[in-house]
């Protein structure tokens, strides 16, 4: 929960003890006073609105729609305590929670000038059934970024100073988790274009002399034409699968194998590959396409300008809580100044794509502790390191 989520509940937590509504209410609806309870009644409250929030958290950080608001509806109108809540988008009610659920038809008349002002407004029912006991209600904005995306909207019989105090700042914590919601679709949209740029980046060059060193064999090892074609298959199909943002250390590896294969068959000998590999980090999650743009960089700047042989070396071990990935060639390197340049993401450094859309990834996922450590001088090779932590929240291979 956000710091400002967690000031808003901190102040309704007394603002409802204060007004007796969390204690009083449910004690009023049947359930039994809990005399074994230690701490001042606001502390009791403020505990007791914290753990109902948790509740209603996370439906609402799906952003606000009919199945969200229908499943976060009941879980507010206990935070509030009154008889009838509902939640409305710009067009419509979402979510009747409660009472009196025929007032529904009248909400938006009711919302209309607050949809457009943004501003808290109270109001007479108007219900003609004398039994109802909704006579009052009260709106407040639900809000990000200044845009009015729909209102709460909370019933009483009679006008209560505190209801109208209370709506407004659930309505704001409410406004938190739909920001945090629009928060997270942003990021998800952001890690789809960085992934999609990778993509982008697999050259049709690459693609265009994989497929000619597969014809190349056709006449002359059939066998091996097959079996290149099949790893070109599974390498493009892992590239460009369109599910889940991350994968496990094993699958990238896997992929790399290939894609190492199809650069064999066309280098032949000028290119040699040490792999070293802990079993057990092998099912460590990771961001999907983490490792291959580093191959693909050793690969490129390890034959680069070489007419002899040139080596890489792959390593996923054991570090305790993180596995540990090394990917090193003995190409022509890169000047530490350009590096920082490529890191920095100043432009005009195309050619170092790959590197800062992986060290931007990891520290999004991991934190600014877990970008990549580069060594490197010009004709000195490069020596890249990856460490990635066994298990975090949120992270799983697919």
């Amino acid at each position: 929960m956000s710091g400002a989520a967690l000031a808003v509940l901190t102040v309704l937590g007394a603002l409802l003890a204060a007004g007796g509504y969390v204690l009083g209410r449910r004690t009023a609806h049947g359930r039994p006073e809990r005399t074994s309870d230690v701490g001042t009644p606001v502390e009791h409250a403020t505990f007791e609105t914290l753990h109902t929030a948790s509740l209603a958290a996370p439906p609402l950080r799906a952003g606000l729609t009919e199945e969200s608001a229908g499943k976060a509806a009941r879980r507010l109108r206990s935070l509030l305590g009154t008889d009838a809540l509902c939640l409305t988008d710009r067009d419509r009610v979402l979510a009747w929670d409660g009472l009196g659920e025929h007032h529904g038809k009248h909400v938006m008349d009711h919302v209309q000038g607050l949809l457009a002002s943004g501003r808290d407004t109270a109001f007479a029912s108007g219900c003609g059934d004398l039994d109802c006991p909704l006579r009052w209600g009260v709106a407040a904005p639900l809000t990000v970024d200044h845009r009015v995306l729909g209102t709460l909207v909370a019933y009483a019989p009679r006008e209560s100073a505190v209801l109208a105090r209370a709506a407004g700042e659930v309505a704001r914590w409410v406004s938190v988790q739909l920001e945090l919601a629009e928060l997270d679709r942003s990021r998800t949209q952001l890690i789809e274009a960085e992934i999609k740029a990778l993509r982008a980046q697999i050259s049709p060059h690459f693609i265009f002399n994989s497929l000619a060193a597969i014809a190349s064999f056709v006449r002359t090892d059939p066998e091996r034409a097959r079996e290149l074609l099949l790893e070109f298959a599974d390498f493009t199909r892992y590239s460009f699968r369109r599910h889940g943002d991350f994968t496990t250390l094993a699958d990238e590896l896997h992929s790399i194998d290939q894609y190492l294969a199809l650069v064999r068959a066309r280098f032949g000998d000028r290119l040699s590959v040490t792999l070293q590999v802990a079993p057990e980090v092998l099912p460590v999650a990771m961001p999907f396409l983490c490792l291959q743009p580093l191959v693909e960089n050793a690969v490129k700047h390890g034959l680069e300008g070489k007419i002899t042989m040139s080596h890489i070396t792959i390593s996923a071990l054991d570090a305790g809580s993180e596995a540990e990935v090394v990917i090193e060639d003995d190409g022509v390197g890169m000047d530490p100044e350009r590096l920082r340049r490529i890191l920095r993401g100043e432009g005009g450094l195309s050619t170092g794509i790959g590197l800062l859309n992986v060290d931007e990834r990891l520290r999004q996922v991991y934190g600014d502790d877990y970008g990549l450590v580069i060594e490197t001088g010009v004709g000195a090779g490069m020596r890249i390191t990856v460490r990635i932590p066994k298990y975090r929240a949120g992270v799983h291979g697919t």
